[in-house]
C-alpha cells in the first residue's frame, strides 16, 4: 500500500451473515505492523445496505487502531450529489464510531 491510502469502493449488497472477509482483516493486520505516518482511507460506495455497513464498521474500527500508535487517520466519505442515503450513511458511521469523516461531493 503506497503512502498509507486504502481504498473501499463498490456496491454493499451482502445479505447473508458472514464475518468480515478473513483476508481482508489479516491484510489489514499486516498493514498495521507498521503503518504509514498517514493513513488514508477512501470510501466510495454506490450502495450501502445495513449488513455490509456493519461490516464496513468493523473494517474502519480496525484501521483506525493506527491511532493508538499516534499515526494520523483521514477517512473520506465520497458520496454522489443527489445520493442523500449514502450520505446519511457516513454521517451516522462517522458519528457511531465517533471518528470525523471528510465528505467529499461527487458530482
Amino acid at each position: 500500500m503506497p503512502g498509507g491510502t486504502i481504498k473501499i469502493k463498490g456496491r454493499g449488497l451482502t445479505v447473508n451473515r458472514v464475518d468480515v472477509p478473513e483476508k481482508i482483516m489479516k491484510w489489514i493486520e499486516e498493514y498495521l505492523l507498521d503503518p504509514a505516518e498517514s493513513t488514508c482511507v477512501d470510501i466510495c460506495f454506490e450502495y450501502l445496505n445495513s449488513y455490509s455497513s456493519t461490516i464496513l464498521v468493523t473494517i474502519i474500527k480496525k484501521i483506525s487502531t493506527v491511532l493508538l500508535k499516534g499515526k494520523k487517520l483521514i477517512i473520506n466519505w465520497h458520496y454522489e450529489d443527489d445520493d442523500d442515503d449514502v450520505y446519511e450513511r457516513g454521517e451516522y458511521i462517522s458519528s457511531s464510531i465517533s471518528i470525523p469523516f471528510n465528505f467529499i461531493k461527487i458530482t
